[in-house]
């Protein structure tokens, strides 16, 4: 019975919002939303399922939950100072207008960060930066660029005094940023990808996914990718097979697409 639940649970899901949960990993899905619903006092799935359909908050609830929003500035440090050092100097003597996207951007780190290194070398303004989510609530924080103290532990000071306004624990990101930026939101599983990136960001989230659901969306990032565009994922996200995708390794974690 327990198992029925949770299976009509997905269905109700599905057919609702085009989210597809059996796309994801059974146990560590079923085990957070568990939580969860025991947590907001709900007794099955299916009941849990109609209170979200009338209570916007809870569904966004479970939207957070779901995604496992943990983003901060600059995460793991010596990936970023790859993208700034050695990856974008390279993309800019071959082109002044690039085309980078934050895929699963959460409440926009992860882009800003992009936004900040385009900018200190200058491309910003002639850059088209993407940063998608599936979570409105997300994406509201992203658009706001409003974070605590310890989401910019990691920046570089220089940085920091420059695309940053205190206020007590809060850091404010500069309005330069932020224009910047264009938020959407996005179903990575079903909706379809632009093309043309020089560099797509996708990090700490394909983990969650089954290894079928990985296959289709490495095949889609490929595509959405322009010959030489790079692809960086997380540190747990390791393409083993990157020639299949017609991908290639650059860096650790970094991988090029074939054909320049």
């Amino acid at each position: 019975m327990e198992d029925q639940d949770f299976l009509s649970f997905i269905k109700k899901i599905k057919d609702h919002t085009s989210i597809d949960l059996a796309l994801y990993k059974e146990a560590q899905m079923k085990r957070r939303l568990t939580t969860l619903r025991m947590k907001r006092g709900y007794t099955t799935f299916v009941a849990f399922f109609d209170a979200m359909m009338k209570d916007k908050e809870l569904f966004y609830e479970f939207l957070d939950r779901m995604t496992i929003n943990v983003s901060e500035f600059w995460r793991n440090p010596n990936r970023w100072e790859i993208v700034e050092q050695k990856f974008v100097p390279e993309m800019l003597r071959k082109n002044r207008r690039l085309k980078v996207w934050s895929a699963a951007c959460s409440t926009g780190e992860e882009p800003y960060t992009l936004a900040m290194i385009l900018a200190e070398q200058g491309a910003l303004q002639e850059a088209t930066l993407h940063a998608t989510d599936i979570d409105d609530g997300a994406l509201e924080k992203a658009r706001k660029g409003l974070y605590l103290d310890r989401s910019v532990r990691d920046v570089p000071e220089k940085y920091v005094k420059k695309y940053f306004r205190q206020e007590q624990l809060m850091f404010h990101v500069s309005d330069e940023l932020k224009r910047a930026v264009k938020f959407k939101k996005q179903n990575l599983l079903v909706d379809t990808f632009d093309t043309g990136y020089d560099l797509i960001v996708c990090r700490n989230v394909i983990i969650y996914f089954t290894e079928e659901a990985k296959h289709v969306l490495y095949q889609k990032f490929a595509k959405a990718l322009k010959p030489g565009g790079l692809l960086f994922v997380g540190s747990t996200e390791q393409i083993f097979s990157p020639a299949q995708y017609d991908l290639e390794a650059a860096d650790t974690f970094f991988y090029r697409k074939k054909g320049v």
